[in-house]
């Protein structure tokens, strides 16, 4: 177990990461003898890139029912309501030491002794700060998952760890180093070009890349240590961005069962609309559904100000979700136009993305379940052409008296293109440069352009990449408020009113009503008090966009702010997990009712116990899912 997590030496790493990339013909020698001088430089980047892209073993883990769960952009238990498991964990963990940063590693170092050798490429020390740039973002997703992590390691010896602001320290320093030596004049034989799936080695794109991961890293700091995050934001900002759709980094998925293929791939999970998406995305920007949908479904499009069958018999009440206790029969409506597209309607199998998972049963095609009285039904409900979501949690009797919210044809699923493993993964847009820009202007920092016009590029470019831009007119100029109390409108900064009077029919009898309905008070950000300023706007439009393709960005964003909203898990029977949240006061948000981090994996523990006590000492509490990272809210 021991040497899972000690540095390998430089032989077996240029074996293992150069075999992998399957282009030992190239090398006139048995690939068992080959010497760091003969290894390709680009042969450890592609793996290393590759790798990250995760198996599916790993992906349906970390990536699914970690980061999509503790981001909200899917349905789900586990870590929304503080658990763990330390297989996932581990693999996750030993993955990143022993395969992705290794080779990382490897190109940076077997680089570096072809240069001083003068054994090197015209471009080998192009690749060296490729590798750099690469291995930032590495280091930056392994620590924004555990927290303390070694800036240092694969030295042949058990690792030091370092806090969390020393990390995070180093990487802006490597980013800035590495893009100012990054040759522009450099050309590329085609075989090269073919082992980066990102850029093909176009070093402008590396080049606007390191600039944009650093304004992510910058303003991670922003509200732990405002002076390194000014700087360290403007000088990117200066720089050239990442600001186009051909400059996104982004890596094509293809079927199999290996690194490449699809990280959402996996049959077992339907991944399911969360409430937080619902609340997020559900009248922003005021166009009609009955605009979106084909005509079949526009019969099914509801009023203006209709939330539903109230059902609180059978809908948990004890959380702050702002639709806790009803079941829209139909659909809203207005809904931002990406939301029918990343998720599609119950029912809808005639839609070329209607996802049909699992294969090997027809629950996704079923849209009728029932409601029972502990024994027998007593109401039938057919979820076909409706649009709901629920809170994860623990539902008590209501969830055992319901078949319908958490059955697979029920809710909303995500779309088939990116199930099938014939997209490609995301980690960087265009948009998110553009958000961070507009983030970084409200803060009063320096930026190429205007918060708003920052913030509206943001907005059009994600709307682009949906093709729904011609919507961005409209859309942008809307001042109605999602369910969380916020607008797309820039400059609509009034608060909305503490509930709005919203109509019902009774479930059970049939009766007409009305309710007041609260908007969240979401008390992680500004004690609740605001809902609709601009630093809402961006998340709030920032966590759309990012959803599905960026579920760890999401997560950290609520991490270091509270936004956008996210609703507390349910707590009709104790959270054993979440001991912070009761019955009593479900109706307040707390950090320490969401997840902060992952624990590190228990095999680190016995194998490096001197470097495991380190990195609990720099976390300044528990090895704990609930424990906050030196960058987040407290």
């Amino acid at each position: 177990m021991k040497t899972r997590y000690l540095g390998m030496s430089l032989l077996i790493t240029t074996l293992v990461a150069a075999s992998s990339c399957k282009k030992f013909d190239e090398i006139n020698t048995n690939p068992l003898a080959a010497s760091a001088d003969q290894v390709q430089v680009d042969y450890f980047i592609n793996n290393s890139i590759i790798s990250t892209q995760m198996d599916p073993h790993i992906a349906e883990r970390v990536f699914v029912l970690y980061w999509k769960t503790a981001g909200r952009q899917q349905m789900g238990g586990g870590i929304s309501s503080g658990g763990y498991d330390d297989g996932w964990s581990s693999d996750y963990y030993n993955g990143y030491i022993a395969s992705w940063l290794n080779a990382a590693n490897s190109a940076i170092q077997v680089g570096n002794e072809q240069v001083t050798k003068g054994t090197s490429k015209l471009y080998t020390k192009n690749l060296i700060q490729v590798a750099r740039i690469w291995r930032a973002y590495l280091m930056s997703e392994l620590s924004d998952n555990f927290g303390p992590i070694p800036i240092n390691s694969f030295q042949g010896t058990n690792p030091e760890f370092a806090s969390v602001k020393d990390v995070y320290y180093h990487l802006l320093d490597e980013l800035k180093d590495a893009s100012s030596k990054l040759d522009m004049a450099v050309v590329n034989p085609d075989v090269v070009k073919k082992q980066d799936p990102a850029f093909g080695y176009d070093y402008n794109k590396w080049r606007r890349y390191a600039n944009s991961l650093r304004l992510r890293l910058a303003m991670r700091l922003s509200e732990v240590d405002a002076a390194k995050a000014k700087t360290a934001f403007e000088e990117a900002a200066a720089g050239e961005l990442l600001l186009t759709s051909d400059q996104m980094f982004k890596v094509a998925e293809k079927g199999g069962w290996d690194a490449l293929t699809g990280v959402m791939s996996r049959e077992w999970n339907a991944q399911i609309m969360s409430a937080a998406y619902r609340n997020t995305t559900y009248n922003l920007g005021g166009i009609t559904t009955a605009s979106q949908v084909s005509a079949d479904k526009t019969a099914a499009v509801k009023p203006d100000n209709y939330i539903g069958m109230r059902l609180q018999d059978h809908f948990t009440m004890k959380t702050n979700d702002p639709f806790a206790g009803y079941w829209l029969d139909g659909l809203p409506n207005k809904v931002d136009p990406r939301a029918l597209k990343t998720f599609i309607i119950p029912g809808d199998v005639a839609n070329a993305n209607f996802n049909s998972y699992p294969s090997w049963d027809n629950t996704a095609k079923t849209t009728t379940q029932t409601l029972t009285n502990g024994t027998t039904a007593i109401k039938t409900i057919d979820a076909k052409n409706t649009w709901n979501a629920y809170t994860s949690g623990d539902w008590g009797v209501p969830g055992s008296r319901n078949n319908v919210r958490a059955f697979n044809g029920t809710m909303p699923r995500l779309s088939n293109e990116f199930r099938t493993s014939a997209s490609s993964r995301i980690f960087f847009a265009n948009w998110e440069t553009y958000f961070l820009l507009a983030e970084g202007a409200v803060r009063g920092w320096a930026t190429p352009m205007s918060a708003k016009a920052a913030y509206e590029a943001g907005v059009k470019a994600n709307l682009d990449h949906w093709g729904v831009g011609a919507t961005s007119t409209a859309y942008l100029a809307s001042t109605e408020f999602n369910n969380n109390g916020t607008s797309a409108s820039w400059d609509h900064v009034a608060e909305p009113p503490a509930s709005r009077t919203m109509n019902y029919v009774d479930g059970y009898t049939n009766a007409a009503g009305t309710a007041q309905i609260l908007y969240p008070v979401n008390t992680i950000y500004k004690n609740g008090t605001v809902k609709n300023d601009q630093l809402t706007k961006i998340i709030t439009q920032k966590f759309i966009a990012q959803t599905p393709w960026l579920p760890l960005e999401t997560w950290s964003d609520h991490r270091r702010l509270g936004l956008p909203f996210f609703e507390n898990p349910a707590v009709e029977n104790p959270l054993v997990n979440l001991p912070n949240l009761t019955s009593a006061n479900f109706m307040t948000n707390s950090v320490k009712n969401f997840p902060q981090r992952l624990r590190y994996p228990s095999g680190l523990k016995n194998s490096n116990a001197k470097g495991y006590a380190q990195a609990v000492g720099f976390l300044a509490g528990e090895d704990a899912v609930l424990t906050p990272l030196w960058w987040a809210k407290k």
